[in-house]
C-alpha cells in the first residue's frame, strides 16, 4: 500500500504576534515540524503546539532556526559547525521537554530556513548536524528538504532520512523551488495532483513543463498559506480516491 506523510511548520507564534494557522492545520497532517524558539515561537508556544500535536496523534519534530527572531531565522549567520549543531541541540531538547510532559516522543529533525541553506551548501555544518542530531538520539528522522542534504545523510548507515517534496510552491527544471515574495492561493486540484504524482511515482511537472524525480516519502504544506485548509481538504479527499494512505514519519522508517 502506497503511503506518504504530510508535514507543517508549526509553532511559530511569538508573545501576541500569531504565525499560521495551526489549530485548523493540525487535524489534517501526520507530522509537525515544530519551532523551538530561535527562529520564531516561545517557551508557551512550545507548549501549546505540543499539545494540539498530542490530542491529534501528530508525529512531533523539532523545526530549529538561527538566533533571529527579527529576521524568522531567513538571514545568514557566520557559524561555525559545532556552534550551528549546538543550535539544533539545544532547541531540540526543548522541545524533548514539553514532549516528555505529554507522554510523547519527538519523532524527527528539519532545520529552518537560512540553516537549512547553509547544511546544504556546507558538508561540514550538515554533518556536524547530523552528528549532533545522532547523539542525542538515534531513533530521531532526518526530514531532509533538498538532494544535498538527504545525500549527506546517507553516509550515516544508522540515520533515517526521509526526503520531502513540496506542492504548494512551484519547481524549477534544477529542482530548486520558487519561493514566492508574496504568498497567494493556490489550485487545490493542481495542489492535490502534485501529492498523487509524488507519492505514486516520484515525480512532479516543473514550471518549464519538463518532469523532474523528488522521491519524497512527504510532501510538505505551508499552514500559513490564504487557503492552506482547502489545499489539506482536497487531498486528504485525492488519496482516499486514489488508494493512498497517510502515514507519520516514524512509521515510514
Amino acid at each position: 500500500m502506497t503511503a506518504i506523510d504530510i508535514n507543517c511548520d508549526m509553532g511559530e507564534s511569538f508573545g501576541n504576534w500569531t504565525m499560521g494557522r495551526d489549530i485548523e492545520v493540525m487535524p489534517y497532517i501526520t507530522s509537525a515540524n515544530i519551532a523551538g524558539g530561535y527562529h520564531a515561537g516561545d517557551p508557551h508556544v512550545l507548549r501549546e503546539t505540543v499539545e494540539l500535536a498530542a490530542e491529534h496523534d501528530v508525529g512531533i519534530g523539532i523545526h530549529p532556526g538561527l538566533p533571529d527572531k527579527m529576521g524568522f531565522g531567513r538571514r545568514t549567520m557566520d557559524a561555525t559547525p559545532e556552534e550551528v549543531r549546538d543550535y539544533v541541540v539545544y532547541q531540540l531538547g526543548a522541545l524533548m521537554a514539553f514532549a516528555s510532559r505529554h507522554d510523547a516522543s519527538v519523532q524527527h529533525v528539519k532545520p529552518h530556513g537560512a540553516m537549512y541553506s547553509m547544511l546544504s551548501e556546507s558538508p561540514a555544518h550538515c554533518r556536524a548536524v547530523m552528528e549532533g542530531v545522532l547523539e542525542v538520539d538515534p531513533d530521531l528522522v532526518y526530514l531532509a528538504t533538498d538532494m544535498n542534504i538527504y545525500e549527506i545523510a546517507q553516509e550515516y548507515d544508522e540515520l533515517d532520512a526521509v526526503f520531502e517534496g513540496y506542492v504548494d510552491l512551484d519547481y524549477n527544471a534544477d529542482r530548486t523551488l520558487i519561493v514566492e515574495k508574496s504568498v497567494e492561493p493556490k489550485d487545490p486540484d493542481l495542489v492535490a495532483d502534485r501529492v498523487v504524482s509524488i507519492a505514486t511515482r516520484g515525480e512532479v511537472e516543473a514550471v518549464d513543463g519538463t518532469t523532474i524525480d523528488v522521491p519524497a516519502s512527504s510532501i510538505c504544506i505551508h499552514g500559513d498559506g490564504p487557503n492552506s485548509v482547502e489545499l489539506l481538504e482536497t487531498i486528504h479527499e485525492r488519496l482516499e480516491a486514489e488508494g493512498i494512505d497517510l502515514a507519520r514519519l516514524d512509521e515510514l522508517v
